[in-house]
C-alpha cells in the first residue's frame, strides 16, 4: 500500500513539475510588445512536445511488452533509418530545392506512408505463420535499419557540402522549425490512436506475463500484437516526421516510468512515460534556448542523457 501511494505521489509531483516547467517556458520574457509574436510559437512548441511525448511513451512501453524485453525500443525496427533514407534519397537525386518544396501534407504523407507501408509489409511477411515470432520480426527490422542507414551514409558522403547542410537539418530532432500545418492532422491521428488503443491496454497487462500465459488466459494474442505494432509504426512515424528522430528518449522514459511506478498496468506506465517525455523535452528546449544559445539541438541533449542511462541499464542487467 505504501509503495502504491509513493508511486502515485511521484507521478503527481512529476505532473505538477512538468506543468510548471511548461508554463515557465511559455511565459518567460513575455511583454506587451512581443507577446503576440512569441506566445503562439511557444504554445505550438509545447503542444508538439505533448504529442511527441505520447507517441514515444506509448510506443516504447507497448513495444517492450510485446517483445518481453526491457531494453529494446521501436527504433530497432529501422523506422528512423528509413525516414533519414527518404530525406537523403530526395536530396541526392532531386536536389535540396525539392526537399524544401516538400512541405506540409506532401512530405507528411510520403514519409509516413513509406514508414507505415514498410512496417506493414514487414509484419505481414515475417510475423504470420506458426514458425515465426516477434523476435524474428525484430531481427529483420534491425537488418533493414542497418541497410537503410548504410545507403543513407553512402549518399551523404558523395553529396555536395551545401546540399548536405540542408539535409542535416532533417537528421536531428528540432522544435524550432515545426510545420504548423501538420499539427492539426497529427493531433487528430494521435487522438484516434488513444481512443482505438485504450481498451487494448488491459490485454497488454496480461501479455506482459508472456505469450503462453496470455493465450491461456484468453487474450487474442496475435490480433492484439499485430494491431499494437501497426499503431506503434504510425505514432513513431508521426513523431519522426513532426520533429525528427530522437533515438534514446524511448528507453529513457519507459525505464524511468517502470522504476517510478513499479506497476504492470499499462495505463499508468504510458501516462508516466508521456509525462517524463514532456518533462525531458521541455527541459532540453530550455537548455538549448537559454543556456546553449541554439548552438546544439534538443536531440543531442536527450541522446546524450539517454545513451548514458542505456549504458547504466546494460551494466545493471549484466549483473543479475
Amino acid at each position: 500500500m505504501r509503495k502504491k501511494y509513493a508511486s502515485n505521489k511521484a507521478v503527481i509531483i512529476l505532473t505538477v513539475l512538468t506543468a510548471v516547467l511548461m508554463i515557465a517556458f511559455i511565459g518567460m520574457g513575455l511583454t506587451e510588445r512581443n507577446i503576440n509574436y512569441f506566445l503562439p510559437k511557444r504554445l505550438i512548441k509545447m503542444w508538439s512536445v505533448l504529442l511527441v511525448s505520447y507517441c514515444i511513451g506509448y510506443s516504447a512501453v507497448t513495444f517492450q511488452t510485446i517483445t518481453n524485453n526491457k531494453i529494446l525500443t521501436p527504433s530497432v525496427m529501422g523506422l528512423d533509418s528509413l525516414y533519414l533514407f527518404i530525406q537523403t534519397f530526395v536530396v541526392f537525386f532531386f536536389g535540396s530545392g525539392t526537399l524544401n518544396m516538400m512541405t506540409g501534407y506532401t512530405q507528411f504523407f510520403i514519409s509516413v506512408g513509406a514508414m507505415v507501408g514498410m512496417s506493414f509489409l514487414l509484419f505481414i511477411f515475417l510475423f504470420k505463420g506458426d514458425g515465426k515470432n516477434i523476435y524474428f520480426l525484430v531481427l529483420a527490422g534491425m537488418i533493414l535499419g542497418n541497410l537503410f542507414g548504410g545507403m543513407s551514409t553512402f549518399m551523404q558522403v558523395v553529396l555536395d557540402p551545401n546540399e548536405f547542410l540542408i539535409l542535416q537539418g532533417k537528421m536531428f530532432a528540432s522544435f524550432n522549425n515545426i510545420n504548423t500545418d501538420l499539427l492539426g492532422i497529427c493531433t487528430v491521428i494521435v487522438v484516434a490512436v488513444i481512443l482505438l488503443t485504450y481498451k487494448d491496454l488491459k490485454y497488454l497487462d496480461v501479455i506482459s506475463l508472456g505469450q503462453d500465459h496470455a493465450i491461456n488466459l484468453g487474450v487474442p494474442y496475435k490480433r492484439v500484437v499485430m494491431k499494437t505494432l501497426m499503431v506503434i509504426s504510425v505514432v513513431i512515424s508521426i513523431s519522426t516526421v513532426l520533429v525528427g528522430p530522437i533515438t534514446f528518449l524511448g528507453i529513457l522514459v519507459v525505464s524511468l516510468s517502470r522504476e517510478m511506478q513499479k506497476t504492470f498496468r499499462h495505463t499508468k506506465l504510458v501516462y508516466g512515460a508521456t509525462i517524463l517525455g514532456a518533462f525531458a523535452l521541455t527541459a532540453s528546449i530550455l537548455l538549448v534556448e537559454r543556456v546553449f544559445a541554439f548552438e546544439m539541438t534538443s536531440s543531442t541533449i536527450i541522446n546524450f542523457v539517454g545513451g548514458v542511462y542505456f549504458i547504466y541499464i546494460m551494466i545493471k542487467e549484466s549483473k543479475r
